[in-house]
């Protein structure tokens, strides 16, 4: 599997560099999954820009990713570019389940703006304690 990853204090930014993400990708797609989330990356962005087809394997191993971030920050899809995984993302209705920003940029900004919202809201707890 081809990719590249730009690890930030706040975020990591994953750009699959594959054009399917099929079976043949989304164990392994995954297993960087868990990884992630066992070193404490607490957001990670999945830029699919490159990506031109996602079969079901493909798009368990997005939903995999969402559950993992789910208690531990931001789980943001970005780049669906390409018109085969736009329409398996509305077909299988999971673009109301999932974050879904148009551009890599664009989703950092959001998690940065996320990561301000929960430390402003962790200081707003301890200040009612």
């Amino acid at each position: 599997m081809k990719y590249s990853v730009d690890k930030n204090e706040r975020y990591a930014l994953f750009r699959l560099e594959e054009e399917k993400l099929n079976t043949l990708i989304a164990p392994a797609l995954k297993s960087e999954f868990v990884m992630f989330v066992n070193e404490g990356v607490s957001n990670l962005i999945l830029d699919l820009s490159a990506v031109k087809f996602v079969d079901s394997s493909g798009l368990s191993a997005i939903l995999t990713g969402n559950r993992l971030w789910k208690d531990a920050g931001s789980f943001i899809l970005t780049g669906i570019v390409h018109e085969n995984v736009v329409k398996l993302i509305k077909i299988s209705r999971v673009d109301g389940v999932l974050k879904i920003i148009p551009t890599a940029s664009e989703a950092i900004d959001y998690v940065l703006m996320e990561e301000v919202e929960r430390e402003l809201k962790g200081e707003k707890d301890s200040d009612d304690a």
